[in-house]
């Protein structure tokens, strides 16, 4: 991961690294989400490899079944067989199957998914945190929330410059936020979203990123690459 980002991020480090680094974003701002990402609720939650799918048809209880999603995206049903799941929501998945009972075995099939555990969802902590790693999402999460789930900073740990990495309109884009404000509640708590990397500033954070971390300002905007180039 180190070398990736050194490549991608350097022209941020040697243009922002000037930047001012006192400013907040203030109480309730909104922040950009990311491409294939929102606020996670059931409607628009995207299904990925592993996931849990519990599939039910109208009127015909012997093909209501829970399944797995496999490592490639797809689940296996009775009459139908293989079918893509992978990057459909619940309801669009549910089209696709009564298409498929249609084609092969019922008149107009109503079929109702529901997922029952995502996997896919994840954000990655890193830095100079007491445990780094990649972690489930389960509902919405704060970037407080997120830094929490990986036991907090470290005792080497610069709470003051957390950086959040994001892809938005196809631009990978970082946002640097005071996690002391946050916590005070001098600044806002922002929503990270799955595919996020947060990388708390610390010597630990320096081993693994060198000054990339510590060149993008506490602006708390998301600042992309390729405007500094």
């Amino acid at each position: 991961m180190h070398g990736l980002f050194s490549a991608l991020f350097f022209a941020l480090a040697l243009l922002l690294g000037a930047c001012a680094s006192s400013d907040v974003a203030p109480p309730g701002a909104r922040l950009s989400v990311p491409d294939t990402t929102s606020a996670i609720t059931s409607g628009d939650l995207r299904i990925g490899p592993m996931d849990i799918v519990e599939v039910s048809v109208f009127g015909v209880p012997d093909l209501d079944n829970t399944y797995q999603v496999d490592f490639e995206g797809n689940i296996r049903m009775p009459l139908v067989g293989e079918i893509p799941a992978k990057g459909f929501t619940a309801i669009e998945l549910a089209r696709k199957i009564e298409t498929a009972l249609a084609e092969s075995y019922l008149r107009d099939p109503s079929v109702n998914v529901v997922i029952e555990e995502s996997v896919g969802q994840r954000v990655t902590v890193d830095g100079s945190v007491e445990k780094p790693g990649l972690y489930a999402m389960e509902g919405r999460m704060t970037l407080l929330q997120a830094v929490a789930s990986a036991g907090g900073p470290s005792d080497a740990a610069n709470p003051r410059k957390v950086v959040v990495f994001r892809t938005i309109e196809g631009e990978r884009q970082a946002a640097g936020f005071n996690l002391e404000l946050i916590r005070e509640g001098e600044a806002h708590d922002p929503e990270v979203f799955g595919n996020d990397i947060i990388v708390v500033d610390g010597s630990e954070a320096r081993r693994a990123y060198g000054d990339i971390v510590r060149a993008v300002p506490v602006l708390a905007l998301f600042l992309g690459y390729g405007a500094f180039n």
